[in-house]
């Protein structure tokens, strides 16, 4: 049996936001006997790890580190209720390796919807700084283990692709040590797990999984967590076409994380077909979330130009769910690059109070007929 024919989504999480609160009362009353507090964040949110697994081979992953990326909370959330119809499953994977995974690493920022925690801190450039409470935790728990692999788990933009046509849903990186990028033992583990995820997965969403850049970031968590010796693989969870609540990419993800584990398991530090990780397409930054293409401005002179703009991600108060509100980001001659939506004006009319559609601003401009 596949993992993804018993794939069921956690139905107490249905939306894209989890909020902290609702996460740490779901740990309480349905995991209490594996979970433990590891710290506090800079509000005195706790921050959970859950512990699972007998197995030799130890592995840690972390999930939220930016506020704004749940995917992987959901797909730890999606792993367990999956798993809990497949017991078989369930046991031989975890009588090999002994999971632990923190949730929310960023507990402030996940509950703002912010992609830094609440001190105004990117945790993933915060590596020998130490600035944040919720780094020095995660570095903690590793200096305190000895973790054959590490996972750290991460959601991307939707201006990727995969080939300037597919989305970049799921990408993946083995991060280098340094800045030649040079190919060691270490990176060659994680290529060979990313390899046996990518086999499985390219039939399941072909053309839809990507080779994250292995460009050496000195203050990067993973790079600095493989540069001192533990294999860590970076997961991008990206867009599925006409789906911004990223459910599809939700399902996907967790079958990844599943595939990963078990490779995990079943390789234990081999790196047999870490060559297939090379064949894996690199993300190509080439889409925008909407073009309208061929506007007619209300000026002097004759002037037509297309009009680029994403959406920004914002949680408001009293909701359950983001909202999309769209910005633009670009205007004027933008065929280089391409829109998950384009809309063609050619004869229609620009309705707005300004002249020019305004950079960085929220859109205030209609089209009519």
């Amino acid at each position: 049996m596949n993992f993804e024919q018993i794939y069921l989504p956690n139905p107490n999480f249905p939306n894209r936001y989890i909020s902290p609160e609702k996460l740490f009362s779901y740990l309480q009353a349905n995991l209490s006997d594996h979970i433990q507090e590891i710290g506090k964040s800079y509000l005195d949110k706790p921050i959970y790890k859950l512990s699972l697994g007998t197995g030799s081979i130890n592995v840690l992953a972390w999930s939220q580190m930016h506020g704004n990326e749940s995917n992987a909370t959901h797909a730890m959330l999606d792993l367990l209720i999956s798993l809990d119809k497949a017991p078989e499953m369930r046991d031989e994977l975890f009588s090999k390796i002994k999971l632990d995974f923190i949730f929310m690493l960023n507990p402030d920022g996940s509950e703002m919807w912010t992609r830094l925690n609440a001190a105004s801190i990117d945790l993933n450039r915060d590596f020998h700084n130490e600035a944040s409470k919720e780094i020095k935790f995660l570095k903690k728990m590793v200096s305190a283990n000895r973790y054959d692999y590490a996972l750290n788990l991460h959601e991307q933009r939707t201006i990727f692709t995969t080939d300037g046509i597919h989305p970049a849903t799921l990408s993946f990186l083995a991060p280098s040590e340094d800045v030649e990028r040079t190919v060691t033992d270490n990176r060659k583990k994680c290529m060979a797990v990313i390899a046996e995820v990518y086999t499985h997965l390219k039939e399941l969403i072909p053309d839809q999984i990507g080779r994250y850049s292995d460009e050496f970031y000195p203050a990067s968590t993973g790079d600095n967590f493989i540069k001192a010796g533990m294999p860590t693989i970076l997961f991008e969870g990206g867009h599925f076409e006409n789906d911004y609540t990223r459910t599809e990419t939700r399902k996907y993800y967790t079958v990844a994380l599943y595939y990963a584990l078990k490779a995990i398991s079943e390789l234990n530090s081999d790196i047999t077909g870490w060559e297939i990780y090379l064949e894996i397409p690199e993300n190509q930054e080439t889409h925008y979330d909407v073009i309208y293409r061929n506007v007619k401005l209300n000026t002097d002179h004759h002037c037509i130009l297309d009009i680029a703009v994403q959406y920004r991600e914002i949680i408001e108060e009293g909701n359950d769910e983001i909202s999309f509100v769209p910005f633009v980001v670009e205007a004027g001659d933008v065929k280089k690059k391409k829109g998950w939506k384009e809309i063609d004006c050619t004869g229609k009319k620009f309705i707005s109070k300004t002249k020019y559609p305004k950079l960085d601003t929220q859109v205030s401009f209609r089209i009519e007929d």
